[in-house]
């Protein structure tokens, strides 16, 4: 039996996403045709979008529908770049952001933007004061809600805040904390709607049970963006293409269930995890929980293995029915320390001798005795230090 502890990189489908899907894919009709068939289908999308700003805290409108988190974010950089003032030619971007983050950022330094990085906390939490100190002039910010490594949540409304004050255009990476932390664009942007601050949030479907392909960057109404795509006004200029109505349709019905169900299952899954962390910890003392201990997302177990290969205990949990990460799923393959570790202060070596345990809503308190019952001999046969194993 396969125990799934994975969910930061990707949650099961849920069953009423997987039905959304399937009845609006059986419309036929482009929802921008204005014949009945494409109308039929423009009404299930616009359903969706609206379903979708109820949750998120936006308004309709500001919902653009992209492929997930990495194009998101890519619309929302970018576009943000290119539309940036004359002047303006510095990106703030905390060290521990992830890589769709990272690499795009470093793509607009190719381009001539120029980086501010700001520190994070030995947990991962950006430093509020470094990061207001780094916007003055800035063209635009980025941070993340929720780290995806570590499960630290940030101070998002002191982030936006401080971008606010200073009239720095503020992108936030929700994708993380979707279904986990309360998000509400409205909220986070304050009650001046029409204020520079923060104007992008990112948000992937698949993360909340609903099918790989499907996210949204919520954009706020006066936003200056760039379109990436072009060939089309399907979703304000912002991004052209035939709109996904099955996988908006499904992104919804996920959307309100994972919120329906936030705060029992944000319980549930903490005190699942607190076992998790507890029960590592018993066996293997060396262990150490990384991350916030407290102001961290309910599902997150990010631990340190000191002298074990990250990758060599991922193998050995995956031989014995666990599967787990070494951190972000979008780094898979690369064998390459950990820069959120790295970003805390720790070594090279550290940053190479952890794992990320994620659960969701399909966790059960087998999934937890599973590691449990594995993770003292992969511990000893990563480090060197189990039977039969050579140095």
């Amino acid at each position: 039996m396969r125990h799934y502890l994975d969910h930061a990189a990707t949650s099961p489908l849920r069953p009423e996403a997987r039905e959304a899907w399937l009845q609006a894919s059986g419309l036929v009709g482009n929802a921008s045709s204005t014949h009945g068939a494409g109308q039929d289908a423009r009404r299930v999308l616009e359903d969706s979008r609206e379903r979708a700003a109820a949750v998120l805290g936006c308004d309709p409108i500001e919902v653009v529908f992209t492929s997930g988190g990495t194009e998101s974010i890519n619309l929302a950089l970018k576009g943000l770049w290119a539309a940036r003032r004359a002047d303006a030619d510095a990106i703030v971007m905390p060290d521990a952001e992830h890589h769709a983050t990272m690499d795009t950022v470093a793509a607009l330094v190719g381009d001539g933007a120029v980086l501010r990085p700001v520190g994070v906390s030995p947990y991962a939490a950006i430093d509020v004061a470094a990061f207001r100190d780094a916007l003055p002039g800035a063209a635009l910010a980025t941070a993340l809600i929720a780290n995806n490594e570590a499960g630290t949540i940030n101070d998002a409304h002191a982030l936006a805040r401080a971008t606010a004050a200073a009239d720095v255009p503020l992108h936030l990476d929700a994708v993380s904390a979707l279904g986990h932390v309360p998000l509400s664009f409205r909220e986070l942007r304050g009650d001046a709607s029409d204020a520079v601050g923060l104007v992008a949030m990112s948000v992937a479907g698949h993360k909340i049970g609903a099918p790989v392909g499907i996210g949204a960057l919520v954009a706020s109404r006066t936003i200056r963006l760039t379109a990436l795509l072009h060939g089309g006004a399907q979703q304000r200029s912002l991004r052209a293409g035939t709109q996904d109505v099955a996988g908006a349709a499904a992104f919804a019905t996920a959307l309100e269930l994972a919120e329906g169900e936030r705060e029992s299952e944000s319980i549930r899954l903490a005190a699942l995890r607190d076992r998790l962390v507890s029960g590592v910890l018993d066996r293997v003392p060396h262990a150490e929980l990384l991350g916030d201990p407290d102001v961290r997302l309910p599902g997150n177990a990010h631990l340190l293995f000191p002298g074990a290969v990250g990758e060599s205990l991922l193998f050995l949990l995956d031989m014995a029915g666990v599967a787990a990460s070494t951190g972000s799923a979008c780094q898979a393959g690369v064998a390459e320390p950990s820069h959120v570790v790295t970003a805390m202060g720790r070594s090279e070596r550290d940053a190479r001798s952890v794992l990320r345990f994620s659960l969701g809503r399909t966790s059960t308190d087998a999934d937890v005795e599973a590691v449990l019952a594995a993770i003292a001999d992969a511990y000893a046969r990563a480090s060197g230090s189990g039977p039969g194993v050579r140095s």
